[in-house]
């Protein structure tokens, strides 16, 4: 099939890749020519496991082009795909100016039958405002071209962006046309093979599904932290807590472990903005409002624990960092829990010495260079000079270190673990002072 997709940013870019190697001809759409230029070269200018080798394969062979051409992008694809960004503004709501021009500008050039698709994160009743921006773009030309409005959220993980895609849990469409409906089961009929993973369903449900099924995730996350904090207080421990609720098949093990706060593109922009819908429909998500809340008291505990080991002075202390990004296979640093240690540190006059796989020169993007940031080729040359050492993304190749080696670079044997990577009474015995979340300190 014709797709064209606006927008080439992580989930365009996805989107583009995998249509495009299940056999599409798709053209992707971006305004910003030095990102075309780039990935007509084959190469990702962002990091997203397996993506680059699908990228150069599938334009090497003809089936995915990139251009700033909107007209050719109108002119080629039945399937109008919008995927650009929604960023959130100062009240959380989504900012659809970027959405909307791509639907004028359909509207505008298109000149027969197109399906426009929303894969943009958008709230409820974006597709209303869609389909009026092309309709009365088509009324300012004097046409009457048949068009219809779809709704298909994406669902994709960073760091397993192309198995979600390929092999995904659902496929939400949401449509008013059967036909509509069919013709989008067609186009996802390749990854739809084992089972029927489709879910058809009216647009602003569809809208509301993929913020729900964000906002739901967020909150497990954030009761879990609560109860860490609970944990701590009260002398449990988190981790005994959590195998003995995951056990309870209607709560389950996924998305309850404990740590220093969720960050990323999703979670907290569409907390907010689902926040910011309900209270425009005149209700208050009182729950919503609370999930944001404790995630951003908990992306301060870190620091806390820090500030208080040192007794509150900070100044002159040097703090190893292992990991920068929001998460694991991941380059994003949107709203990470890294961003916030630092800055705090920064603040109290300590400086930074830090390690992550792939992040780095996000980091060099985000804060260039600074005195008290030292950006080093390992997590153990990280500790060199050290004071202490502090873990916040839970890369695998932090799962193993070498203890030994690590008590000898750090000036203190003490690690503040943000993810709970390691076992208390182990790092104990080694002679670690070691702080998690939800558990109770440990020193030799």
């Amino acid at each position: 099939m014709d797709i064209t997709i606006f927008g080439s940013g992580y989930v365009g870019l996805v989107t583009a890749a995998c249509f495009a190697d299940a056999g599409n001809s798709v053209v992707c759409v971006d305004v910003d020519a030095k990102r075309v230029e780039t990935l007509s070269r084959g190469e990702v200018p962002f990091y997203e496991p397996g993506l680059d080798q699908i990228v150069k394969t599938n334009f090497q062979e003809g089936r995915l082009r990139f251009t700033t051409d909107a007209e050719e992008g109108v002119r080629h694809g039945l399937f109008q795909f919008i995927a650009v960004g929604t960023p959130p503004g100062e009240d959380g709501s989504a900012d659809l100016k970027y959405v909307l021009q791509v639907a004028d500008t359909i509207g505008r050039l298109m000149s027969d039958y197109r399906i426009v698709v929303t894969k943009s994160t958008v709230p409820v009743g974006t597709a209303d405002k869609v389909r009026d921006a092309v309709k009365a773009a088509l009324q300012k030309r004097g046409e009457n071209v048949e068009y219809d409005i779809v709704s298909n959220p994406e669902f994709l993980k960073e760091g397993a962006a192309i198995p979600d895609f390929t092999k995904p849990d659902r496929i939400v469409i949401g449509t008013d046309n059967p036909r509509t409906a069919e013709l989008m089961r067609a186009l996802y009929a390749p990854f739809n093979h084992n089972h029927d993973r489709v879910v058809v369903m009216d647009v602003r449900s569809s809208e509301l599904t993929k913020y729900a099924a964000n906002a739901m995730l967020a909150t497990k996350i954030s009761f879990m932290n609560e109860l860490a904090n609970v944990a701590e207080k009260v002398g449990a421990d988190i981790e005994k807590v959590r195998i003995g609720i995951g056990s309870d098949p209607r709560i389950g093990y996924h998305f309850i472990y404990p740590g220093c706060g969720y960050g990323g593109s999703c979670f907290p922009k569409d907390v907010k903005a689902l926040v910011h819908t309900a209270a425009e429909s005149g209700h208050l998500a009182a729950l919503l409002a609370a999930v944001e809340d404790v995630n951003e008291r908990q992306k301060r505990v870190l620091f806390e624990r820090i500030r208080s080991h040192f007794g509150g002075e900070l100044k002159g202390r040097t703090v190893a960092l292992w990991g920068l990004a929001f998460k694991p296979n991941t380059d994003d640093m949107r709203e990470a829990s890294s961003r916030v240690l630092m800055e705090s540190l920064w603040d109290a006059g300590a400086k930074v010495r830090a390690f992550d796989p792939v992040a780095m020169h996000e980091t060099r993007k985000i804060y260039g260079e600074r005195a008290d940031l030292a950006l080093c080729d390992s997590a153990e040359a990280a500790c060199d000079g050290a004071d202490v050492l502090a873990i916040v993304t839970e890369w695998k190749q932090f799962r193993s270190p070498n203890f030994d080696r690590l008590a000898k670079q750090l000036k203190q044997p003490t690690i503040f673990d943000g993810r709970n990577l390691y076992d208390p009474q182990l790092l104990k015995r080694l002679g670690f002072t070691y702080y998690s979340i939800g558990r109770q300190p440990t020193a030799p």
